[in-house]
């Protein structure tokens, strides 16, 4: 399926390195846009934005710590300096598959302070890095990466991704009359490694509790990221939407 309003426009995708962002970047490049793949672990960026081109996509690959406000800054600085401004944001970037397993009583207070700037003041960062040149070119859209733990109160991940449901909220009052848009996506159990690292064998248990009992795919949420930032989403704004085989319902 073809989304109008794709074709042309310039995109960063954060953690696009694997995983859902790889699947991210490659379906946004499969429908013209221009790709920055911005990503932390150099190798995996540089493979993905080789692997677009080879594909006949344009891609660039940006090094990126989104949670350094100097980093953020610089990676859109190298998107407008490669590709004239910026249109399309993917918060996606975040601690999951070698993250640390534990409480909130009594993990490492620096490992709790770097995880929270990773995963939920990164998005808040990339946002203001981006928001300028989106403005200037007419306005853009975000779709940041949240998750259903945020409503299963699941350690201080499930806590980062309740803070992404609220900066996605506050941002649409901030960002609306500059002609930006920004949903989030909230994945359930999804096939990747990361998942694989993090859930191991209790994987299958989690995926016979699902109304559809499979795990998701990342061209589950290749297909949504597509759809909220084209033409046909362009009323929606401040919302979460669960891609997750019914994993959570919610009134």
């Amino acid at each position: 399926m073809q989304y109008d309003g794709i074709a042309g426009k310039v995109a960063i995708v954060t953690g696009a390195g694997g995983g859902i962002g790889e699947g991210y970047a490659k379906g946004l490049a499969s429908h013209g846009a221009k790709v920055v793949v911005a990503e932390i672990k150099k190798e995996n960026g540089e493979r993905v934005a080789e692997e677009i081109r080879t594909s006949g996509g344009d891609a660039l690959f940006v090094e990126v710590d989104v949670g350094s406000p100097e980093s953020t800054t610089a990676m859109a600085a190298a998107a407008i300096d490669a590709y004239g401004g910026i249109d399309f944001l993917i918060n996606n970037a975040a601690i999951f598959g070698d993250m640390k397993l534990d409480s909130l009583l009594h993990v490492d207070w620096d490992y709790y302070q770097n995880f929270m700037n990773v995963n939920m003041n990164g998005a808040l960062l990339c946002t203001r890095a981006c928001r300028k040149s989106m403005k200037e070119r007419g306005g853009g859209a975000i779709v940041n990466q949240s998750s259903t733990a945020a409503w299963m109160g699941v350690g201080y991940y499930g806590l980062a991704k309740l803070g992404i449901n609220g900066i996605t909220h506050a941002l649409s009052r901030e960002l609306g009359a500059q002609g930006i848009r920004i949903n989030a996506i909230a994945p359930g159990p999804t096939d990747t490694q990361a998942l694989r690292n993090t859930a191991g064998a209790a994987a299958g248990q989690i995926v016979a509790q699902l109304a559809i009992p499979r795990l998701g795919q990342p061209d589950d949420m290749v297909s949504m990221v597509l759809f909220l930032l084209s033409d046909a989403a362009s009323w929606v704004t401040g919302q979460i939407i669960s891609v997750d085989g019914g994993q959570i319902t919610r009134p």
